[in-house]
């Protein structure tokens, strides 16, 4: 859509609340959004244009209009953007990575509930918590609960009506203690239902109303003289005060808040959820999302505080986050502490984000990357000044023979690690002679104007190998491509391999024992290596053929056969005419064995 198409559409947009769609000529939705005022957000779309990013501008040019929904709240069209979100998953839209099967602990819709871990949501009425991080924290709460409250284990249909015309016998778990016995009329309904609640109250945190639950019930115990039972009244309050000094307390002055970070890297972004009630962390949670158009940091942490405590169906009226959010729920308190206990559990929160971030990143698709890999990495981006960690780089080389047969090579490494896959060769197609630095413009605009026209994945770096005048060749594309700031470039130079970077004479200081220099030199190699066997090949090929098809009675497919299975004039020569016969037939061997004597005069 273009600026003109679209102050035509612009009139049509009302100062109302609502939810828009970009959608293409093929009817596909590329983009969602929600918006507090439709005509103010969709018109900052095409407001400095030229100046948005690559991204942007491509998703706008694919989309040839714009439908919109109007809703009374910024809440309806919260709802009605994920509604959007999840039935046509939109290109251009925040991915959010939430797929792992967490755990929950499920309190089943029935009588005399069984409380049980499941990694699996059935909507058939039953409550469900969490969820979880790991087997290992629910296995934790529900051990508690089996100490505190004897819940049954069982799936009997335990009806008013089955109990009663007496077709269940007790089982093991009665005997030793751990139930006690609802399938016989051995305990009330109520009063197991009173367990439940108790129990829910451990799950949200709030174990002094569990502690005032059992004191009065120890209390009663003691009154009735029923001195065993208050005996064991009072192991579940061990128990229960055991559980609560594991959990995590930060300060007991704190209630209920909803604490969220977030850490970025390259196109992605790492955001951590903790829920604190009483002063202690009874939940914390993690996931990632995946940029598409340059988000802030802003929309994106309100993108995933919405998901989350939705997911959680959080009611805290008040959040801690790292920064101010502008244009969020009036309704809810925004605290962005700077010291105090906040502020450490902020900090708290952001540790966990970055060790979820360093986990994510640190395995590639086939989650084969090491952690060292990762550090070196990390490394290359400290001495290279980088934005971003390089987990993807470019490395091109090129080849000619005096000036002849020129060609570009471009190796790519991902995750530090050759991704044979990517890897590209290029003819040079609009330079004579021999020309290192026009051939490298030439292929670094031909290689990133079509990533550019396509949205394809752009490196974090670009080597070139060679000096500082291949280097300036390329800093010139990517200037004229608006890519300067947005991918790092340098060069490695063979004799003394010395890093260079843009608008800077002096090499970088680079340690030649460095773990970051060895990859670039792998790069550097890996380049020459892909680039010369596409030279030779090419090489040989030119000046085979031309020989070749001097001999009277040898046409293209017989050419074809020589030049795959010898590679060379030189090695026909040296071959037996049986060899050559094996390939071409003896007819055609003799052709061509008794041509190339004749071209060497030894016929």
């Amino acid at each position: 859509m273009t600026l003109d198409e679209f102050k035509l559409f612009q009139p049509q947009l009302p100062n109302q609340p609502g939810v828009y769609r970009f959608i293409n000529s093929e009817n596909v939705i590329l983009y969602v959004g929600k918006a507090k005022n439709l005509w103010n957000r969709v018109s900052s779309y095409f407001v400095s244009l030229n100046e948005k990013s690559s991204r942007l501008q491509l998703m706008i040019k694919q989309a040839v209009r714009i439908e919109f929904t109007i809703v009374n709240s910024e809440n309806e069209a919260l709802l009605l953007e994920n509604t959007f979100i999840k039935e046509h998953q939109p290109k251009y839209n925040i991915q959010l990575k939430d797929g792992k099967s967490y755990p929950w602990i499920c309190i089943k819709k029935e009588p005399f509930p069984r409380v049980f871990s499941t990694r699996k949501i059935i909507k058939d009425g039953s409550e469900y918590f969490g969820p979880y991080p790991s087997g290992t924290a629910v296995f934790t709460v529900l051990e508690v609960a089996k100490q505190l409250f004897p819940f049954r284990s069982c799936a009997l249909n335990l009806q008013q009506k089955n109990i009663e015309q007496k077709k269940f016998k007790v089982c093991l778990e009665y005997h030793i203690g751990n139930c006690k016995g609802p399938c016989i009329g051995a305990q009330t309904e109520n009063e197991y239902n009173e367990f439940i609640r108790q129990f829910k109250n451990i799950i949200k945190g709030q174990t002094a109303v569990v502690s005032e639950f059992l004191q009065h019930e120890l209390e009663n115990q003691v009154e009735k003289l029923e001195f065993e039972k208050a005996d064991w009244t009072k192991k579940k309050m061990v128990a229960l005060k055991t559980f609560k000094e594991k959990s995590t307390v930060v300060s007991p002055t704190i209630s209920n808040v909803d604490v969220f970070s977030l850490v970025q890297e390259n196109n992605f972004a790492f955001v951590n959820y903790m829920k604190v009630v009483n002063g202690a962390i009874n939940q914390s949670y993690s996931i990632e999302l995946k940029k598409y158009l340059d988000e802030t940091k802003e929309e994106l942490l309100a993108y995933a505080i919405e998901y989350l405590r939705t997911k959680f169906e959080s009611q805290s009226p008040e959040i801690v986050v790292p920064f101010d959010l502008p244009d969020f729920d009036e309704k809810i308190i925004i605290t962005v502490p700077i010291i105090g206990d906040k502020k450490h559990l902020l900090n708290l929160s952001e540790k966990n984000a970055i060790y979820f971030r360093d986990k994510s990143l640190s395995a590639n698709p086939d989650n084969t990357m090491k952690t060292e890999d990762f550090s070196v990495l990390k490394e290359l981006q400290k001495d290279f000044r980088l934005a971003e960690v390089p987990f993807h780089i470019e490395c091109f080389d090129n080849s000619n023979f005096q000036g002849d047969f020129a060609v570009s090579a471009m190796v790519v490494f991902k995750n530090g690690k050759p991704s044979k896959k990517d890897y590209r060769h290029f003819n040079i197609k609009t330079v004579d002679g021999p020309n290192d630095f026009a051939s490298m413009e030439e292929v670094i605009e031909r290689r990133y104007s079509r990533l550019i026209a396509e949205a394809g994945e752009l490196p974090q770096l670009i080597l070139i190998d060679g000096g500082k005048g291949q280097l300036s060749s390329a800093y010139s594309v990517l200037k004229k491509l608006d890519l300067v700031g947005k991918v790092g470039l340098a060069s490695i130079a063979k004799k003394l391999e010395e890093i260079y970077v843009p608008n800077d004479p002096i090499p970088l200081h680079v340690s030649k024992k460095s773990a970051s220099l060895k990859l670039l030199q792998y790069l550097r190699d890996e380049a020459h290596r892909f680039g010369i066997t596409h030279h030779r090949k090419k090489r040989d090929k030119a000046t085979l053929l031309p020989q070749l098809e001097k001999i009277k009675g040898i046409g293209q497919s017989t050419n074809t056969k020589l030049l795959k299975h010898f590679r060379s004039v030189e090695k026909i020569r040296q071959a037996s005419y049986d060899e050559v016969a094996a390939i071409v037939g003896f007819q055609k061997a003799q052709v061509v064995v008794e041509g190339l004597k004749r071209q060497d005069g030894s016929l």
